[in-house]
């Protein structure tokens, strides 16, 4: 038998992923889904990129698991996350993505897969000692950048 409190909660958990799952108390589905994405690849930067400036002592084991967590959510796939009309000019309030991202021409699936080459070999190394791990992150940030740069809406 299920006692009261007990199943109160599992509907208030439930109700909450619903709400959670069609977009909650608004915005769109898609924009959140990418910016928790990238909130995993910033997490996990974060923490490599203390290391390599020396803010905190360097560890292999935790640059190993930030590392192979880059790389692990590299490999996700984005598909349902970069919908057209998902843009800064069509969600302004929501959206920094460029509608640039969704037009011919448009390099963002290569540089994407260029960052995913880079955080696989960043993850080989993170291991293998501060410098080591330190030189490997070079080509993750330069992906980062180049897709931000070209793709992503200054903040005002």
């Amino acid at each position: 038998m299920i006692r009261k409190p007990l199943a109160l909660g599992l509907v208030a958990v439930l109700a909450l992923s619903g709400a959670a799952y069609s977009g909650g108390h608004g915005g769109n589905p898609a924009v959140k889904a990418r910016k928790a994405h990238m909130q995993l690849y910033s997490f996990n930067l974060g923490t490599l990129g203390a290391m390599a400036k020396g803010e905190v002592e360097y560890d292999a084991e935790t640059a190993s698991t930030a590392a192979n967590n880059l790389a692990a959510v590299s490999q996700l796939s984005q598909r349902g996350y970069w919908l057209p009309g998902t843009s800064s000019d069509d969600l302004p309030d929501e959206s920094r993505a460029l509608p640039a991202l969704w037009q011919e021409g448009s390099k963002a699936g290569e540089i994407g897969g260029k960052f995913a080459e880079a955080a696989a070999a960043l993850a080989a190394v993170a291991g293998d000692g501060k410098d080591a791990m330190a030189a490997a992150m070079g080509p993750v940030g330069k992906a980062c950048g180049d897709c931000h740069e070209a793709y992503r809406k200054p903040r005002n």
